[in-house]
């Protein structure tokens, strides 16, 4: 792939994927009840194959273990633009199974991912803690040795998709007082005796809440990956959905100018369309050059991942960093130009509005991403 221009493959892929979003699953994701998984939208998605598109060769049987960034981007995008619900749903399911793919046993693989390719099963990420949220290392959920396993004790909070996930991947501390290498990552049945959670009430509604662990069995092959080697896991993982999350803002802004450019060519005002006074016009070129400098960093990031390169970190931290920066602006000016229609209940930059701003905190706030984008500058040696 070129990072700088899209196959016509490519092209033509978004453009199925936004078909399908506006004709079938902006209606799954209305009829929906606010805050909770809307399992019908995921089948709906893995129907259409468009789950599947995340873990390629999982149903021929023969995963790569490795997930196409590019496509992930490319999904991420054409779905935003039509249907935030639709997108974090496919996100989710992503970000919670992607380190069963990449670390998994095979027998995990197979009883996991092939579910949530089809949609019928619910993944979740399960990483924050109340006191451990953007210095991760810190986590403190507890894995003590029981056996041949381990028991959990203690809370995950703002986790996607709980507490009604089927699977959880978990990242808990396997060895007190060693910060990341004490971290290891196990995926965990959401039915198991001890798991409980409840709902979080959100300005953006999402399915989101906290874990609660009392005691939970986890056997040794339910450990992803090594132990007390956990913390990588989830590493890469975010190395991946880093730049992903710069394609779901890319696509809020997108759809915040595709609208604002349509209302101000068709809004009259002091003699004339809004869109013909410079100021509007200047504001407009400026939502378009930033949301295009977005995407270009967003799928070069995305394409330097597919290509096997080394030390990403910094690369996806400036793709996230600014694609999501840049959507808060571009929907920011957007309702400016709309003025009061915007804020009503229902509107499409009402609802932008609120889902923009949560992309700038969550899997690394803004400022978190620009302490990774410093160190990866500094000399090695």
């Amino acid at each position: 792939m070129n990072a700088f221009a899209f196959t016509p493959e490519q092209t033509a892929y978004a453009a199925s994927v936004r078909k399908i979003a506006a004709e079938q699953l902006v209606d799954l994701a209305a009829a929906g009840a606010e805050g909770a998984v809307n399992r019908p939208l995921l089948k709906a998605m893995g129907s259409h194959g468009l789950l599947a598109r995340l873990f390629p060769g999982v149903e021929s049987g023969q995963p790569t273990r490795q997930a196409a960034a590019t496509d992930l981007c490319l999904l991420r995008e054409a779905l935003a633009t039509q249907s935030t619900e639709a997108e974090t749903a496919l996100a989710l399911q992503g970000l919670g199974s992607y380190p069963v793919l990449q670390s998994g046993l095979d027998e995990q693989v197979q009883r996991w991912l092939p579910a949530v390719a089809a949609g019928d099963a619910v993944a979740a990420f399960a990483l924050t803690e109340p006191d451990a949220g953007s210095d991760a290392a810190a986590l403190r959920l507890a894995a003590e040795p029981d056996g041949a396993g381990w028991r959990l004790t203690g809370t995950k909070m703002w986790i996607s998709n709980a507490p009604e996930a089927d699977f959880y991947t978990v990242f808990a501390r396997t060895t007190p007082d060693a910060g990341s290498r004490g971290v290891s990552a196990f995926v965990v049945p959401g039915d198991r005796a001890g798991l409980s959670g409840e709902h979080l009430d959100l300005v953006s509604p999402h399915p989101i809440g906290t874990v609660v662990f009392d005691g939970v069995r986890v056997n040794r092959d339910e450990l992803l990956g090594e132990e007390n080697r956990g913390f990588a896991v989830a590493m890469r993982t975010l190395d991946l959905f880093r730049p992903s999350v710069g394609a779901f803002a890319v696509g809020m802004a997108q759809a915040a100018l595709d609208a604002t450019v349509e209302y101000t060519a068709s809004r009259e005002a002091f003699g004339g369309p809004l869109i013909k006074q410079q100021t509007v016009a200047h504001t407009l070129a400026e939502m378009a050059t930033r949301t295009e400098a977005g995407r270009l960093l967003v799928y070069a990031a995305a394409a330097a991942y597919d290509a096997g390169e080394q030390n990403l970190a910094g690369r996806a931290a400036m793709a996230k960093l600014f694609a999501t920066e840049t959507a808060q602006y571009v929907v920011d000016q957007a309702v400016q130009l709309h003025g009061a229609r915007a804020l009503r209940r229902g509107h499409l930059l009402e609802h932008l509005y609120r889902e923009v701003r949560a992309p700038r905190i969550y899997e690394g706030a803004s400022e978190i991403q620009r302490t990774i984008i410093a160190r990866s500058l500094q000399p090695r040696g």
